[in-house]
């Protein structure tokens, strides 16, 4: 194919990319913009393989019918719940994937010049980071392997030493680049460097850990595009690497973490705060019939919804629960915490899929303020981000996180199991406080008998 009709199809694939990221941005356009995404990719892979025959098109054909097999088999089987696991996952292919192709060429390649070799040793370390951290990641989310983080004295200067490794192997390489095996061991210590960037991070943390390694991912990605000359793919890897840096940055602000924390595995210490001495003799629990009178005398309702509901599915019933508060004339309202559940948007997401009206999602910094003049919260399977810990304790590992105040409110009703931590692994005063009740049930049976008991009534 003609070069400028190359580059101007890669031109109208980046385009697609950047209508696409822009839809991501609102539920009302997610989908649009993801489809227009999935165009921009198709006429990218479809240009680049008329454009160039690096294998035979039988080897291709085979690795697309066996990757959309498995596509299509996650699609169907991952639980919205696990979404971050599978990003983490995708993540890790992609950087993966990025250091292979980026060896693979630099081996191919007769007297490489600088900017070629040093594109390769950057998709290299980048990506065999991302390929390995993504991994940590995935067994935390997964409870494969402890989620607390794993610290231990004199660990910041272990990762800057294998990074200072992976970055001298890789100048070396560069200016001997007859080197090659020094590749594989460049990526085998920047392997290294991604287990112990993540393994140092908690459970809590993991979403802005995910996060971040989706801009890694991005990042070789682009270094391989340099690699193999394919603007293409220097284009996507940079909206990649753009996006999910901006994304983890605006995480860090909604948890109060540094930028600088994260890169280098700084945050995520382990509780100090005494469960007994909260929780002892101050727990007051409630039941179904008792909410539904609560809220037939309410005015003003917010649910606060959190991964308990996306675990239990009960975003069904929690719709019915709306709609039957809306009909009696009760005002209801959803506070949404910017990393309730796992994963930005997490339950946005949830109560679009049924249907509640996207005005009714009202973001932190817009519902704090009305708390006070809110009968009754009903804070669904939320935990860290509902916990007075963040502004009360300045040694917890959420300190500092801004929080929905719920305890501000008349009458706060926490629908959850039990008492068990969330993520950060601390306990809840809220819990105990004395406008509290405790619903202990599965999120989706005990939304169900409210609205039983609220019809009955």
């Amino acid at each position: 194919m003609e070069k400028i009709v190359v580059n101007l199809a890669y031109l109208l694939a980046a385009s697609l990319f950047i209508l696409g990221l822009k839809g991501l941005s609102h539920p009302r356009t997610a989908v649009r913009g993801n489809l227009l995404g999935a165009l921009g990719m198709l006429i990218a892979v479809v240009v680049t393989l008329l454009d160039k025959r690096i294998v035979d098109f039988s080897v291709i054909l085979a690795g697309l019918v066996v990757g959309a097999l498995i596509g299509v088999v996650l699609a169907l089987k991952v639980e919205m719940t696990a979404m971050p696991q599978l990003v983490a996952i995708f993540n890790g292919l992609g950087g993966g994937a990025s250091a292979l192709v980026a060896g693979a060429a630099l081996y191919e390649t007769k007297n490489p010049d600088y900017l070629f070799t040093t594109a390769s040793v950057a998709s290299g370390i980048i990506g065999s980071v991302t390929f390995f951290g993504s991994g940590v990641a995935f067994a935390k989310l997964q409870g494969l392997i402890k989620e607390r983080p794993i610290r231990y004295t004199g660990e910041q200067v272990v990762k800057a030493l294998f990074a200072l490794i992976a970055l001298a192997l890789g100048t070396y390489l560069v200016l001997n680049p007859q080197n090659l095996e020094l590749y594989w061991i460049i990526a085998g210590v920047a392997s290294i460097l991604g287990i112990l960037l993540t393994i140092a991070i908690g459970g809590a943390d993991m979403p802005v850990v995910i996060a971040l390694l989706n801009s890694y991912s991005g990042l070789a990605a682009a270094a391989t595009g340099f690699v193999l000359q394919n603007n293409a793919l220097i284009i996507s890897g940079s909206l990649v690497g753009a996006s999910g840096i901006i994304l983890t940055n605006l995480m860090c602000k909604a948890m109060n973490r540094s930028l600088l924390n994260v890169l280098f595995g700084g945050f995520g210490e382990v509780a100090t705060a005494d469960q007994d001495d909260i929780y002892a003799g101050k727990v007051k629990a409630t039941s179904p019939e008792e909410v539904a009178l609560l809220l037939e005398g309410a005015r003003r309702v917010v649910i606060v919804p959190g991964y308990g509901m996306a675990v239990a599915q009960a975003q069904h019933a929690v719709r019915d629960l709306y709609n039957l508060l809306e009909s009696k004339g009760v005002e209801v309202e959803f506070g949404i915490h910017p990393v309730a559940g796992r994963m930005p948007g997490h339950m946005n997401v949830l109560l679009a899929e049924v249907d509640i009206p996207y005005e009714k999602m009202k973001e932190l910094e817009e519902i704090n303020p009305t708390f006070e003049q809110t009968d009754v919260v009903i804070v669904i399977g939320a935990n860290d981000v509902v916990n007075p810990l963040a502004q009360t304790d300045p040694k917890s590992p959420i300190a500092g996180m801004p929080v929905l105040e719920v305890w501000k409110a008349k009458t706060v009703i926490v629908i959850k199991r039990s008492l068990s931590p969330g993520f950060a692994g601390i306990p809840n005063p809220l819990f105990a406080m004395d406008n509290t009740l405790m619903l202990f049930a599965d999120a989706k049976k005990a939304v169900q008998e409210i609205v039983s008991a609220l019809k009955e009534g």
